[in-house]
């Protein structure tokens, strides 16, 4: 394998233990719908992780992928179009909760890596709303263990592809191989910041100050990989932790 995830530090309840795809998916459901209905009229704020998106289009979005996935439907889902604007945020927040018995069903009796992308889709744009609003980064979300398996496997297999040697990734409580054979350098981080590093919202700069253990450059052009493009200049900062 080229990607393996230990947590030698776990505990029962610890920030390590994964919710299932369906529960964790509702739980960012039910936070950026209560995220949302806190602030009225922000539907045209821009997000700056996902260029060219409103909060509306980001919302669109993730009830599109969500059709698809409870309809069983084939298809990339990060090439999925934003569903209809037209009954607007509110509307668009409705339906998306009236999915949620569907999504549910199909989530837990045909498991698959594609469940765990669109776990992982929600979060990460959980956490571009949040940034966009200002709004405070969850650090015990359910959502970080499955959500990093999945981006540093995607990793692992532009490291490879590349040719490049493997990389160790280490956050506090786990880590992960990216690549085959002995790693050539660690890169070490809090999760919230190596889950936004992979997934395309730190720029090149902001990925080459982490903590790594030898120059970095060598690995930088993995992290461009399936839809995720590290943005030229930056969108966010690192969350006070």
């Amino acid at each position: 394998m080229s990607t393996y995830q230990r947590n030698a530090e776990a505990t029962p309840g610890s920030l390590w233990d994964r919710a299932p795809d369906h529960l964790a998916y509702r739980g960012s459901r039910e936070n950026i719908t209560a995220l949302l209905g806190d602030r009225p009229g922000v539907a045209g704020v821009a997000v700056p992780a996902c260029p060219d998106w409103t909060v509306l289009d980001l919302v669109g979005h993730l009830l599109e992928v969500c059709r698809t996935v409870a309809a069983d439907a084939p298809g990339n889902l990060w090439e999925v179009p934003h569903a209809d604007s037209g009954d607007g945020l509110d509307g668009l927040l409705a339906e998306w909760a009236r999915l949620d018995a569907p999504v549910e069903r199909v989530l837990t009796e045909s498991p698959q890596l594609r469940h765990t992308m669109l776990m992982m889709d929600a979060f990460t744009h959980e956490m571009d709303l949040r940034a966009a609003l200002g709004a405070e980064v969850l650090p015990d979300h359910p959502s970080y263990p499955s959500s990093l398996d999945l981006v540093v496997r995607g990793f692992a297999n532009a490291v490879r592809t590349l040719g490049l040697p493997a990389l160790r990734i280490e956050a506090p409580g786990a880590e992960w191989l990216a690549g085959d054979g002995e790693p050539a350098a660690v890169l070490r981080g809090h999760r919230h910041d190596l889950l936004r590093s992979l997934t395309g919202r730190r720029s090149l700069d902001q990925i080459t100050e982490l903590a790594w253990s030898d120059a970095p450059q060598a690995w930088l052009p993995a992290f461009t990989w399936g839809p995720f493009r590290p943005p030229a200049r930056p969108v966010e900062v690192a969350a006070e932790r």
